[in-house]
């Protein structure tokens, strides 16, 4: 079980690179962030719906722990969607989807104040090894001649931290009912949190425009099944191990950036990428 849901996991970051460079096309097309990340949940809550209408038995949605880790989930998918797209209209697919999996480090931080890990030496040298990579991806000691902004760079790191809550949603949700009731109950929690500051104009506007088909695919890929298969493989694998797995995404995103939307990265901000990829799977392996 744990093989194919390492296999399953990696399967679901690989559409969600794909689908930040779509969501990079839209965004590119004049399409505001706040329409694009709602229909990316919007059609997932459609998918997710109609996933448990065909399979409604032992669904748990009488359970309220399954409810409970379910919103958690939801807003931390909300705030993810969101953040990771700001994160692309100011800066890049590439630096927007390694600045979200600093995610690991946030879940250090925070078990760290609560005691529920150790800080050691190496921890600390590993959280600092990925600030280093921070800058120098972002180029943040000249970021008026990167062609990035405070705004691309908090919004990723923002993107990450609700990477975090969204990863303890889905792990303490997955035992309690089936998969498709957890994406159900989420899924409608992150409608309603992304219709609030949604453009209603524009996004009426989505049926009639060319652009249709790509959101679609944005939908399906970005939400639909990929948090099928993640849900789906989160139930039999450790946080740390899925994060490590889901790496698969920020590869993705970067190289599809690169041979879509024909964004490129310096020799610099490459080493500053592959240090955190590196220190961050590092920290999962090691990870309780």
């Amino acid at each position: 079980m744990a093989g194919a849901s390492n296999i399953l996991i990696a399967l679901a970051a690989l559409c969600w690179g794909i689908s930040g460079g779509i969501a990079g096309i839209l965004l590119d097309d004049g399409w505001d962030a706040a329409v694009v990340s709602f229909y990316r949940g919007f059609v997932g809550l459609l998918f997710a719906l109609g996933w448990l209408l065909l399979q409604r038995r032992h669904s748990g949605l009488n359970s309220k722990r399954l409810w409970f880790w379910s919103v958690v989930a939801g807003l931390g998918v909300a705030g993810n969607f969101t953040f990771y797209f700001l994160s692309i209209e100011y800066g890049n697919v590439a630096v927007a989807a390694t600045l979200m999996y600093c995610a690991p480090v946030f879940v250090y931080l925070v078990s760290f104040a609560l005691k529920l890990e150790r800080p050691t030496a190496a921890k600390w040298l590993a959280i600092a090894l990925v600030m280093v990579g921070i800058v120098l991806l972002t180029k943040l000691y000249a970021i008026s001649a990167s062609g990035l902004s405070l705004i691309g760079v908090g919004t990723g790191l923002l993107a990450g931290l609700s990477y975090a809550a969204f990863i303890f949603g889905f792990k303490y949700a997955a035992p309690h009912g089936s998969p498709q009731a957890v994406l159900s109950v989420a899924f409608t929690v992150l409608a309603i949190a992304l219709l609030l500051p949604t453009d209603i104009s524009q996004a009426v506007s989505v049926v009639s425009a060319p652009e249709l088909p790509l959101f679609v695919a944005l939908g399906i890929l970005g939400a639909g099944l990929s948090f099928l298969l993640y849900v789906v493989g989160i139930k039999h694998a450790a946080p740390a191990l899925a994060s490590m797995v889901a790496m698969v995404e920020p590869i993705t995103a970067t190289l599809f950036g690169a041979a879509v939307l024909n964004e490129s990265l310096g020799v610099i901000q490459m080493v500053g990428m592959g240090i955190i990829l590196l220190t961050v799977t590092a920290l999962s392996v090691s990870s309780r």
